[in-house]
């Protein structure tokens, strides 16, 4: 064997112990930096432009109040567009589609998530996977089981206790304290619903000749509302004196219901109910409903504000409670035109 041959055989062997060592380094290098970047995306990196991407799981679309709040969420993300991109989903009230929602939010990578939770329990999983992630979620006007600063950051809400409370001492005023009432319940196992209910249920004890007589729900729908109150006139008739309804789609298809039944709301019948959308007041305007607490859908402006002092290192309180209004007829006229 000739000495340039003994050279290219030592040269050739050493390239292949070279491209051995450095070949599987690189790629062990290459893998590394995607999965950094996959976590710092998923985290707090921001989307096209150097903006922020929030995802907002929306639990449904379904009614003025929903439709209000998305509105709202949507608004502000135009208003703050240099700086925020908003992904918007829509569970179509379905609690395992909200945590498909949320997961994809997840895997889509966004830098935080406005969560509307339809129920308090079952969002566990979808919860955990932003957690794992290191996504912030933000739950807007419901809670969900969890623990704030672990499960999620805060609550942005109303105080649906204190609606309750604030109805009931309405009709205790209106009443003199004595009442046969129809309550139309929310969403089951919804926070809302058992809120507004321990809210007023605690408020008529203080009225022993306050009582429910009727408590169903409503679903927060107007039809089924009308069908719940239809069929509850057909068993309890001209005992009902009063009617406290969740929310206003379902006091307005109780007032349909009523009507239909020959009987006069607002008159011989006193509704009351939670929310302050435009049509509540148009009814109470028009001497159909009495009065309604409301329930401010307008987050949109918090939610962004809030989710900023998360990003600058800021500490917020566990839960953040708007203040809402009361409107009656001494009231409603003055309102209508800002009602959603």
């Amino acid at each position: 064997m000739s000495l340039r041959t003994v050279e290219k055989t030592y040269m050739k062997n050493n390239m292949r112990r070279y491209l051995a060592v450095v070949i599987p380094a690189i790629l062990a290098l290459m893998a590394m930096t995607l999965t950094g970047c996959k976590k710092q995306s998923a985290g707090s990196s921001s989307g096209a432009n150097g903006k922020t991407v929030v995802g907002f799981s929306q639990m449904e679309n379904d009614g003025p109040w929903r439709i209000a709040e998305t509105s709202s969420m949507k608004s502000e993300a135009a208003r703050l567009t240099d700086k925020f991109d908003l992904v918007v989903t829509d569970a179509q009230g379905q609690t395992s589609k909200q945590v498909s929602d949320v997961e994809d939010l997840v895997s889509r990578g966004v830098d935080a998530i406005f969560l509307a939770p339809r129920e308090r329990n079952g969002l566990e999983p979808a919860l955990q996977a932003a957690k794992e992630a290191n996504i912030p979620v933000i739950l807007v006007d419901r809670e969900a089981a969890g623990t704030p600063g672990v499960d999620f950051v805060t609550v942005l809400k109303s105080d649906f206790i204190e609606q309750g409370r604030r109805a009931a001492e309405w009709l205790a005023q209106q009443t003199n304290g004595k009442a046969n009432i129809v309550e139309l319940t929310g969403t089951t196992g919804a926070s809302v619903s058992q809120d507004r209910h321990q809210g007023f249920a605690d408020e008529i004890k203080k009225h022993p000749e306050m009582k429910i007589i009727a408590s169903q729900t409503g679903n927060f729908n107007r039809a089924e509302g009308q069908k719940v109150m239809q069929n509850i006139i057909q068993s309890m008739g001209q005992q009902i004196t009063a009617v406290y309804a969740h929310n206003d789609e379902m006091a307005i298809g109780a007032i349909q219901a009523l009507k239909g039944a020959g009987m006069k709301p607002g008159k011989d019948i006193r509704i009351v109910s939670v929310d302050g959308e435009r049509a509540a007041l148009q009814a109470i305007i028009d001497g159909d409903m009495n009065a309604t607490v409301e329930s401010n859908p307008r987050f949109g402006p918090l939610a962004f504000e809030t989710l900023q002092k998360i990003r600058n290192g800021e500490k917020v309180p566990p839960k953040i409670i708007l203040p809402d209004r009361f409107f009656d007829a001494s009231n409603a006229k003055q309102y209508l035109n800002e009602a959603y």
